[in-house]
């Protein structure tokens, strides 16, 4: 049985082969986060209306889109929700095991712009240091943030 399926396999070179494993395997939505500093060390944190009650603040965070790269959702993310332009720096944090997404974050640069929150799922949006950081932050994006200073 190991000889056929061998022999299957092989026989249905390349894009046979995608839609194979694509069936087979699960699929993940991609949650990515930003952990958006100044050129002062100040981190950038939201306050999303969508989270839950007295957990609402935390970093810029969305899902990537279809063919997105993660670090093209970090700035698209960062400027939908802030207006905010950002140059993104290394990978800081990948989590899986999640029953259907996986969790990633970077590091990111502020490289300009003006703060503006004019976004649905935003309340507000500041500057923080990170010894002073607000109630209400959620624990993971507190220890992100805490993880390094530049």
């Amino acid at each position: 049985m190991k000889k056929v399926a061998v022999k299957l396999w092989r026989i249905i070179r390349g894009p046979m082969q995608w839609r194979v494993l694509w069936l087979w395997h699960s699929k993940f939505m991609v949650g990515v986060t930003g952990i958006v500093r100044d050129g002062e060390g100040r981190v950038l944190l939201l306050k999303h209306r969508m989270w839950p009650e007295g957990r609402q603040w935390g970093l810029p965070s969305g899902y990537a889109n279809k063919g997105e790269s993660f670090e093209d959702t970090v700035v698209r993310e960062v400027r939908e929700e802030t207006g905010l332009a950002v140059k993104v720096g290394e990978l800081a944090y990948l989590k899986s095991g999640f029953k259907l997404r996986i969790e990633v974050a970077y590091e990111a640069l502020f490289v300009g712009g003006e703060l503006e929150v004019e976004s649905f799922e935003i309340l507000d949006a500041r500057w923080f240091s990170p010894d002073d950081l607000p109630e209400g932050l959620q624990e993971l994006h507190r220890k992100l943030i805490l993880r390094q200073r530049p």
